[in-house]
């Protein structure tokens, strides 16, 4: 699987050759990955699925690409100002803002992420910043720690904040954001329509990557805060929709 992230295909002969086993058992292995969503089997390996149902637990995303999603996270959070009332969807991206917030005061949250709420809970109890957090209700799901559902999106539709920060499985030209989750992509549209300005949160391996679920087109995005900078092929795009690109570089 990591070498089909990073390189897009996999042939049978070479991880053959690099696994020490049989071109028999690797196309047994892709045939179950194919099972799984997680590959396409082509003549002679596999290629990665165009469209992708499949997201890892909540736990195993924190640890990948962490410091690209530290970067980010800290440059997000310098765009919220005193005074602010703001939307946080689950993500693990969107928790490394929530651990960046400081130095702000009379601050509003929403949040339908357990593991957002809590580290604002500590940095609220620890003075990091002044203000009211408000987790929405709605459906547990444990492994991605998120309250989701018709509730919470019911709760949402009652709110209007000044930004909304969405954390995303892809985002692409064509399709414009878009997740895994149907409910939790849910959550994130109430957010969106709730929002003066919505702040997407992206590293660079979800560029030009369509997710399961469409969350809204790049029409309705305002700034996109990612690990580098802005592919040239998106500019036209990017200054059409008069998106701003923020590249967090530490």
């Amino acid at each position: 699987m990591e070498q089909l992230k990073q390189e897009g295909q996999v042939k049978v002969p070479e991880l053959s050759h690099r696994f020490t086993v049989s071109e028999e058992t690797v196309r047994r292995d892709l045939i179950l990955l194919e099972k799984e969503g997680l590959a396409k089997r082509v003549y002679g390996g596999a290629v990665l699925p165009k469209l992708t149902s499949y997201e890892p637990p909540y736990l195993q995303r924190q640890k990948d690409k962490a410091e690209e999603k530290e970067r980010i996270g800290r440059a997000a959070a310098e765009l919220i100002e005193s005074g602010d009332t703001i939307a946080i969807d689950i993500g693990t991206t969107t928790l490394e803002m929530a651990k960046a917030i400081a130095g702000r005061e009379r601050l509003t949250i929403l949040t339908n992420s357990l593991a957002v709420a809590y580290h604002l809970m500590e940095s609220l109890n620890g003075g990091r910043f002044s203000g009211k957090i408000f987790v929405v209700g709605g459906e547990l799901n444990p492994e991605q720690q998120s309250l989701s559902g018709t509730i919470g999106e019911h709760i949402l539709s009652q709110f209007r904040v000044d930004k909304a920060f969405i954390s995303i499985g892809g985002i692409s030209l064509e399709r414009g954001i878009s997740d895994y989750d149907v409910d939790e992509t849910g959550m994130s549209r109430r957010m969106i329509e709730a929002a003066s300005r919505t702040i997407v949160l992206a590293d660079a391996s979800k560029l030009g990557k369509e997710a399961f679920v469409e969350i809204a087109p790049l029409s309705q995005v305002h700034a996109i805060v990612s690990d580098v900078a802005a592919p040239k092929e998106w500019l036209q795009t990017l200054r059409g929709h008069r998106i701003q690109w923020i590249e967090a570089t530490n």
